[in-house]
């Protein structure tokens, strides 16, 4: 009786397991290939173009490879996408999406409306028609692609856009970082402070105020809470307990005073700060999408 029962809700249910919509993939890079066609060097290569792109103009592209979309069209799914991951600036809507749908043999190049007057529906049937779907049809597909956003991004560049808004980003870091505050003029400046707020406060809310600036210079610079916490911490003990700080920091300031490249230099800015070639941490824009943009097969 019970293997009935759950046999008659298994074909009331079916008709609406069988048609749900594909999920919209997590904006993982600037190029998500959930079929594996395209080799770790390819989407490297395709990841730094985009990059470039977006440094350059302040435009946003991404790639999509899926599958399939079915049950929904290219068209519907691409629009999903697109609402989903806002690609582009806010405001500018100045984002391109290529989806490729593998085993349907479709793709579609869906358009953000501030690149609509460039970007047109003719013009993004060309880039299918003429480059992409021809190197598809010999299996081609990473070279297909890679041509079509490069025609792509060279419409891009001839729109006149707003320029790109200069970033707060942690790969600028290391210049802050060890220049201004692990340099000997940095370390000098939290000695002082830490004198003063102990010999004012005495030495437990001497010592938490001396945090309390560090915290606060550091998240100012670096705009990152994690760093002004745990250089905030370490501040706090060396003012509450670091009495042999001031007696190095006396050393220091007789052994080199006025010099910048001292036993505290790190040498290059570019120490393990660095994120290399990672796409990680790449998201949308806040860019609004219209439906513009062209379909394709092979």
């Amino acid at each position: 009786m019970i293997v009935r029962a759950l046999l008659f809700v298994l074909v009331l249910c079916w008709p609406f397991v069988a048609t749900a919509d594909v999920a919209v993939p997590a904006l993982s890079g600037r190029v998500v290939d959930q079929t594996g066609t395209l080799s770790s060097g390819d989407i490297d290569t395709l990841t730094q173009k985009l990059k470039d792109l977006e440094k350059r103009k302040g435009s946003q592209v991404a790639v999509l490879i899926v599958p399939t979309t079915q049950p929904e069209t290219i068209e519907q799914f691409s629009v999903r996408v697109a609402e989903a991951w806002k690609i582009g600036r806010r405001k500018i809507d100045d984002g391109a999406l290529l989806v490729v749908a593998k085993n349907d043999h479709k793709l579609r190049i869906e358009v953000g409306y501030g690149l609509e007057g460039a970007l047109t529906d003719i013009t993004a049937r060309r880039v299918i028609d003429e480059i992409i779907v021809p190197r598809f049809r010999t299996g081609d597909f990473s070279g297909g692609i890679s041509a079509g956003v490069d025609r792509i991004i060279r419409v891009i560049d001839g729109e006149p856009l707003p320029k790109p808004q200069p970033e707060v980003s942690h790969n600028n870091a290391p210049d802050f970082l060890f220049n201004v505050i692990f340099s000997p003029f940095g370390f000098l400046g939290y000695v002082a402070v830490a004198a003063i707020m102990r010999g004012l406060l005495g030495r437990l809310l001497g010592s938490g105020v001396t945090a309390g600036l560090v915290g606060a210079v550091v998240w100012f610079i670096l705009g990152s809470i994690a760093l002004s916490a745990i250089l905030g911490v370490i501040a706090f003990f060396l003012t509450m307990f670091g009495d042999g700080a001031l007696q190095l920091s006396q050393q220091a300031s007789r052994s080199g005073r006025g010099s910048y490249g001292g036993g505290w230099s790190t040498g290059s800015s570019g120490g393990s700060w660095s994120s290399g070639s990672s796409d990680g941490g790449f998201s949308g824009g806040g860019g609004g999408f219209g439906g513009g943009g062209a379909s394709g097969s092979w």
